[in-house]
């Protein structure tokens, strides 16, 4: 499927809201504000291959996304959504499906794998964008490390896992945890830590999702089971 150029659509785009606003300043009808989803694209597909990330026909980066890069909430409108991933400067899908975006609803959508024969290609969870409890901040925990067995989240030095027994695809909602200047979390199997997080400043007020992600059996250490954060923004 051919993919319509990013500065193309974007060039066009500002015309037309140029124009839209020339004929709201002319008119003395009231304009209702366009409701909007927020969706974040995370690359969490363990190859070296970069990609683009499509939305409808639209590529909406202007870099190639590398492993474990982020775009921060894009605006889009609601609705049944193509989204999809290709070759960086590609014009043809590597893989795509659609999802129903809601209006005033937050979204992060993860890429996992391009396989036809693979039903679990993306992940798209709503995010609880509410502000965390007072001096407190919130965070939730994905596996996305397909051949890892079920992982359990936990601070290290902590007396209690934050999250327990999660199976690749799953995810939990999000807790409050306490601040902390330099945390370290660690992904375990059971009590067998697998991988950590080290180093991690965890700001009151502020919303993180951890996940797994990489596999086991990979023989490039850039590729092998890993743990990633990123902060809600």
């Amino acid at each position: 499927m051919k993919i319509s150029n990013f500065k193309a659509i974007f060039k066009t785009f500002i015309a037309v809201v140029t124009v839209s606003v020339v004929f709201a300043a002319c008119s003395k009808e009231k304009i209702e504000p366009q409701q909007v989803a927020g969706l974040s694209f995370i690359n969490a597909f363990p190859t070296a291959d970069s990609v683009d990330f499509i939305v409808d026909q639209t590529r909406v980066n202007l870099k190639p996304l590398k492993y474990n890069s982020k775009i921060d909430y894009l605006n889009l409108f609601p609705g049944n959504r193509l989204l999809g991933i290709a070759k960086h400067g590609k014009n043809k899908f590597l893989a795509s499906q659609r999802f129903p975006l809601a209006s005033s609803v937050g979204y992060s959508f993860f890429v996992l794998d391009t396989m036809d024969s693979n039903p679990k290609k993306f992940l798209l969870l709503e995010d609880d964008l509410s502000a965390p409890a007072a001096d407190k901040a919130k965070v939730r925990f994905v596996n996305l490390s397909k051949d890892a067995p079920a992982l359990s989240l936990a601070v290290n030095g902590g007396t209690t896992d934050l999250f327990t027994n999660k199976a690749f695809y799953e995810s939990t909602a999000f807790t409050s945890v306490d601040p902390g200047e330099s945390l370290t979390f660690n992904i375990k199997a059971g009590e067998s830590v697998k991988t950590t997080l080290p180093n991690v400043k965890i700001e009151k007020g502020k919303i993180y999702t951890i996940y797994a992600k990489g596999i086991s059996t990979a023989t490039v250490d850039s590729l092998k089971l890993g743990a990633a954060i990123y902060t809600h923004k």
